[in-house]
């Protein structure tokens, strides 16, 4: 069984869609910024293209969106007068690149651990393929003992099992043959 882990960003055509979406969503933020007054806190909306970056499969894009983010949230404090009592533009400002950098690092850290979570499944499918186990009949020759495999052919008990599992044989006698190939001579 085969897991899909491809996800929208991992072509290279896909990506560059992403760095297009994340620059015009940058862009349409900040000019919504600039229009709203600042009591409103319109740079929560910057969470969207962090989100959007999440889906580029380099992690260093993403906290530079979350970064340009930020600071195009405080150069508008800056840009704008300020309408109404400051203490709440600053608290909105503050909340706004508080929301942009906990969605940046909940989505990497989700990301990480996805990307962990495939690993393990492809160790895992890796380890099963790997894996061999006999199951089911075994037609054997009740007088010589060989197998006969699914092509026909009879093959040694020995060979059977080394080339279907990972056993390996040494012979030896049990002391009831022992007895009846080598006598005592008394």
């Amino acid at each position: 069984m085969k897991v899909d882990t491809a996800g929208p960003g991992d072509g290279t055509g896909t990506a560059g869609f992403f760095y297009l979406a994340c620059g015009l969503l940058l862009i349409l933020v900040f000019g919504l910024d600039l229009v709203i007054p600042l009591g409103v806190a319109v740079g929560v909306l910057y969470v969207a293209p962090v989100l959007l970056s999440l889906w580029v499969p380099q992690k260093s894009f993403t906290l530079a969106v979350a970064s340009l983010a930020s600071i195009l949230t405080i150069a508008c404090f800056f840009y704008k007068p300020p309408a109404g009592e400051l203490w709440k533009v600053i608290v909105n400002r503050s909340i706004s690149v508080f929301a942009i950098w906990v969605t940046a690092i909940l989505g990497l850290e989700r990301k990480t651990a996805e990307a962990r979570r495939e690993e393990a499944v492809r160790e895992r499918e890796k380890a099963l393929e790997d894996l061999k186990i006999l199951r089911g009949f075994l037609p054997i020759c009740a007088s010589c003992k060989r197998i006969r495999d699914d092509e026909g052919y009879w093959t040694q008990i020995e060979t059977y099992i080394r080339n279907h599992s990972e056993a390996d044989f040494s012979h030896g006698i049990c002391p009831e043959y022992a007895k009846k190939l080598y006598p005592d001579p008394d």
